[in-house]
C-alpha cells in the first residue's frame, strides 16, 4: 500500500511539473537527491558499521546472552505466557539491547527470529498471541539510550553539539515504551479473548 501511495505521489509531481513548464526542477530534484543520499550513506555507514560490529563482537562474547540473562526476570513479568529459559526470551533481550543503543539495523534480526520463535509458542498460527503483541509494541517504542543514528544525522550536518538531543530521547522513548506496555496491558484486560 505504502509503494502504491509513494508511486502516485510521484507521478502527480511529475505531472504537476509537467503542466507548470517546470521538468528541470524534477531532473535537479532527482540528481541533487541522490547526491545528498549517497553522502548520507557514507557519513553514516561507518557509526552503523561500528556499533554492528560491536553488538557482534558481544554477541560472539557471550556479552549479549549474559545481558540478556541480567534482563529475564524482567522480561518473565511482561511475558508470563513464555516459559522460563525459552529461547524467544533471549532473542527479544537481545532486540531490546541492540535498540537500547539505537541501532535499529542491527535489532531487526533478533526480532525477526525472535517473532519466529514466539510463532512456534503461539496456538492460533494465523493469529498474533498475547506475547508478539506485546513484542511488537515493545519493540516499535523503541526505547534508546544512544540514539546513534539520530546523533551521526547530527555529526553529518554540522550540528555544534550532536549529542545534545540525547537526554530528550531518553525521555521520549522511556515514555513511549511505558506508555505501550501500559496501553497493552489495559487492552489485553480488555479483550482477552
Amino acid at each position: 500500500m505504502v509503494n502504491i501511495i509513494w508511486m502516485v505521489l510521484i507521478l502527480v509531481g511529475i505531472f504537476y511539473s509537467i503542466i507548470t513548464n517546470n521538468l528541470e526542477t524534477v531532473n535537479t530534484t532527482i540528481v541533487d537527491s541522490t547526491k545528498v543520499s549517497l553522502d548520507m550513506l557514507f557519513k553514516i555507514f561507518p557509526v552503523v558499521a561500528l556499533w554492528m560490529g560491536l553488538t557482534k563482537i558481544a554477541e560472539t562474547s557471550k556479552l549479549l546472552e549474559k545481558l540478556s540473562k541480567k534482563l529475564s526476570p524482567m522480561l518473565t513479568k511482561i511475558f508470563p505466557e513464555i516459559p522460563t529459559g525459552h529461547e524467544s526470551l533471549s532473542l527479544i533481550a537481545s532486540n531490546m539491547i541492540a535498540n537500547l543503543f539505537g541501532l535499529g539495523s542491527a535489532a531487526t534480526p533478533f526480532g525477526l527470529k525472535a517473532m519466529s520463535s514466539l510463532q512456534k509458542l503461539n496456538k492460533k498460527k494465523d493469529t498474533a498471541s498475547r506475547s508478539m503483541i506485546t513484542f511488537l509494541v515493545i519493540n516499535t517504542s523503541g526505547l534508546t539510550i544512544i540514539p546513534t543514528t539520530i546523533i551521526s544525522l547530527r555529526m553529518m550536518y554540522g550540528s555544534l553539539n550532536p549529542t545534545k538531543i540525547v537526554f530528550a530521547c531518553i525521555l521520549s522513548t522511556l515514555f513511549s515504551t511505558f506508555g505501550g506496555i501500559i496501553m497493552d496491558r489495559i487492552l489485553a484486560r480488555r479483550y482477552k479473548n
